[in-house]
């Protein structure tokens, strides 16, 4: 039986050069370490929050996914909600604290009517974007990101949330690291690691529950947040971010994970 080893301890004290090679011998959970380890951007603010914007004219997603530049574009104004005739409520623009009761408001206003909630967003608030995911899978609700239309940064983690979710072929949906600003007077810098290692599993298991498979988030933890890894269509079906079907959690997966974080 392999002895029990602080995975974390052992990365802070190996070379750089052999710190990556090391810790994938411990599989999934592992490579979440390393990736941390290895680029993660991360200060010390309460609210985290995703800046990095699609470009007006997204690349399409193909076989061979790569990182893409990020640049601001007209989904930088606050998520609006709109519902059509077929049921559909749109969600567009970027996901700010408040998003998530604006869109329980709207939910109650429109009651039933809601059939799928339609995705167009560069991304946002971390925290805001589980609680949107969150809120829909408690609504019963099927997620799709459209042709034409992008699902970035910490997008994903509300599109997650769909008991169903599809994805147009010329869809664009990518991820990248997080990261949060300083604020003075809040947590020091020797604390960005806990806060890292803290959210980072705060995302895995929050995926876990959706049906995603968490090794999906070690594209964002590989990306700067400058940049953004877009997920090619044979991806978004592999890790369970688009479905045929009913969600199934992967609780073998966030449960080795997560012995890592207690």
């Amino acid at each position: 039986m392999r002895p029990a080893v602080n995975l974390m301890s052992l990365a802070l004290e190996l070379p750089a050069a052999s710190r990556r090679t090391i810790l994938r011998s411990f599989g999934f959970a592992g490579e979440i370490i390393a990736a941390a380890l290895g680029g993660m951007a991360i200060g010390v603010a309460g609210v985290l929050l995703l800046s990095a914007l699609e470009p007006a004219e997204p690349a399409i997603p193909d076989s061979e996914p790569k990182a893409v530049r990020a640049e601001p574009n007209d989904l930088a104004a606050p998520m609006q909600f709109s519902l059509d005739s077929a049921g559909t409520l749109h969600a567009e623009g970027s996901i700010e604290p408040g998003t998530a009761a604006r869109l329980a408001l709207e939910l109650q206003a429109v009651g039933t009517k809601v059939k799928v909630i339609s995705l167009n967003s560069p991304g946002g608030s971390l925290n805001e974007a589980i609680a949107l995911g969150e809120q829909i899978r408690f609504a019963n609700l099927s997620a799709e990101v459209a042709d034409g239309a992008v699902c970035a940064s910490s997008c994903p983690l509300f599109f997650a949330g769909g008991t169903t979710r599809s994805a147009g072929s010329r869809a664009a949906i990518g991820v990248h690291q997080f990261y949060a600003a300083p604020v003075p007077g809040l947590r020091g810098a020797e604390n960005a690691m806990s806060d890292a290692q803290l959210t980072t599993a705060r995302i895995t298991r929050y995926l876990a529950e959706m049906g995603v498979d968490p090794a999906a988030w070690l594209h964002a933890l590989d990306t700067p947040p400058s940049s953004l890894y877009y997920y090619s269509s044979y991806e978004l079906a592999e890790y369970g971010f688009v479905t045929s079907g009913k969600t199934a959690p992967l609780a073998q997966k966030v449960d080795k994970v997560a012995r890592l974080f207690e």
